[in-house]
């Protein structure tokens, strides 16, 4: 049975049965600009579409009978040589002319850009739980096969039940068409349909629904802090943490922040502290747009950093933060150490 070969078409049709009704397809070209795709012929009907299955799936706008012979295409344009606009004239001595060619400046190789790394494809998996109607096609890219039964198609190993298609999605690149999961690129839109998949696997005509899952992503979060001679107080600066997930650990000489961020977001890090502190009288508090600490220290000395360091920092000290309503400004009193204290006494 012959396959009709009209854009947007695609359809197996009996000769007995074809009338100038039967087919419905575009009369025009594809147009790819800035990710959209759409029909020059009805692209102020349709949509323009982003994802290239949703572009597959534009009902056709024009209606004829179905054909199989292979769409025209133009022929390349003939490019007239190059050399007859380079030619530099120049007169010698004698009056003779001496003609020579100008060689083009050639600009400087652009740098290369390493290619993106692509996530991992989560290909469909076909549900043989599900009945599926005579003629379904597979749903796979590039495959095209029409359901016949479950014995022809689904069960087996049988020739019928192998599928050859593409895993990945489309590219599209200044002119050049083809797939992600393989190297060939072609420049005709109907040439670009008829590239072959690269991978064999069984049929999907009933995908099975699957729960998408979102990949973790370990984020970064700002941490400020401030200190007074018997305390440190620390901001993690991350919003709507999830408290029943996260977790805060305060030990002797280190904290562990382990925070869970909207989505598939999370925080987490140690941090080995200055000074050694006691965690039965240090807290922690969530808040809607931080994580608040509050550790104990166990002794009065100013910590000139909040994570301990093995760099040589030199004679750098910090001054002792105050007591107010916002924690260091608009204090009434100031907070003084020891030392402090006996200089001013």
């Amino acid at each position: 049975m012959p396959r009709c070969t009209r854009k947007g078409c695609g359809q197996d049709f009996d000769l007995a049965t074809n009338d100038p009704s039967s087919c419905t397809y575009h009369s025009g070209a594809p147009v790819f600009h800035e990710g959209l795709k759409s029909w020059s012929c009805c692209s102020d009907v349709n949509k323009p579409a982003l994802d290239f299955d949703e572009f597959m799936k534009v009902p056709g706008c024009t209606v004829s009978s179905h054909t199989d012979k292979a769409p025209e295409v133009p022929a390349p344009a003939i490019k007239t040589s190059s050399i007859a606009s380079n030619l530099i004239v120049k007169e010698a001595k004698d009056g003779a002319e001496v003609y020579s060619t100008s060689t083009p400046k050639l600009a400087p190789p652009k740098p290369s850009i390493p290619p993106p790394v692509e996530a991992p494809v989560v290909e469909d998996e076909d549900d043989l739980d599900v009945p599926v109607s005579p003629g379904t096609v597979c749903k796979r890219r590039s495959c095209g096969t029409a359901f016949v039964s479950d014995e022809v198609n689904r069960i087996g190993d049988g020739d019928e039940t192998v599928c050859t298609y593409h895993p990945a999605v489309p590219i599209f690149h200044e002119g050049s068409k083809g797939y992600i999961c393989c190297k060939r690129r072609v420049l005709e839109f109907d040439e670009f349909l008829k590239i072959e998949g690269c991978k064999k696997g069984r049929h999907v005509f009933a995908p099975k629904q699957r729960t998408e899952l979102q990949v973790e992503q370990f984020t970064d979060c700002r941490v400020d802090h401030y200190q007074t001679p018997k305390e440190v107080h620390i901001s993690v600066f991350a919003k709507q943490v999830d408290k029943e997930k996260s977790t805060v650990a305060i030990e002797d000489n280190q904290i562990h922040l382990d925070l869970y961020l909207p989505g598939p977001k999370r925080f987490r890090r140690t941090i080995v502290l200055f000074g050694p502190v006691n965690p039965d009288g240090s807290s922690y508090k969530f808040y809607n747009t931080k994580v608040e600490v509050v550790l104990k220290k166990l002794d009065t000395r100013s910590w000139t950093l909040l994570e301990k360091t093995t760099r040589d920092l030199g004679n750098i000290s910090l001054t002792f933060g105050v007591g107010g309503r916002t924690g260091t400004i608009g204090s009434k009193d100031l907070v003084l150490d020891e030392q402090n204290t006996n200089r001013v006494n």
